[in-house]
């Protein structure tokens, strides 16, 4: 799998930055999340960089025929229909584990959200361990990794960070990500 997505990048003109940090778990933020491509460029992004990446997706993409190739690719099904804690149960899962890599899109949808969902944030607080910023660029056709942020516990603060390394990332319209986009709910 490794050698064809390496091919499919390349040929469609994909370029990947960065590499995933040498430590084993985090939370990573996929984001822009925009478009319904975004997760074959992650899912080819995970296997050039040789990284395990984990995703939590709604439970009705885990059905037959596909349940066990959604799970094989990392997939952790969800009902997002009622309030199941999410949070905690992901918290739950990095005390349990000793390498889990898990990828979230804080906007939550690929439509325009004014607001990201804070969950990574308190995901990542809770099991206390850090946030690598992760990226697809629709424009520039760029993919990748960027710093590890380690949450202080003052989320308005530390998403400043977080603001400023997204303020250049481009989304499905070509328009760039503004503040608003990634104020924490």
């Amino acid at each position: 799998m490794r050698w064809i997505s390496i091919s499919l990048l390349k040929i469609s003109g994909w370029r990947i930055e960065g590499a995933l940090p040498s430590i084993p778990k985090y939370v990573i933020i996929g984001a822009p999340h925009t478009s319904n491509w975004d997760f074959p460029i992650l899912i080819f992004t995970a296997f050039k960089l040789k990284g395990k990446l984990y995703w939590i997706g709604k439970e009705t993409l885990f059905k037959r025929p596909f349940n066990g190739f959604f799970k094989w690719l990392g997939g952790i099904p969800i009902d997002r229909s009622r309030s199941s804690n999410v949070v905690g149960q992901m918290i739950d899962k990095f005390d349990e584990v000793d390498n889990l890599i898990l990828t979230i899109a804080p906007s939550g949808t690929r439509q325009k959200s004014e607001k990201w969902k804070s969950g990574f944030y308190h995901i990542a607080s809770g099991a206390k361990i850090p946030v690598v910023l992760g990226f697809i660029d629709l424009k520039r056709k760029i993919a990748g990794i960027g710093p590890t942020v380690t949450p202080t516990g003052d989320m308005d603060h530390d998403m400043i960070g977080i603001r400023t390394f997204y303020a250049h990332i481009k989304n499905k319209e070509h328009a760039l990500i503004r503040d608003q986009h990634l104020k924490p709910v």
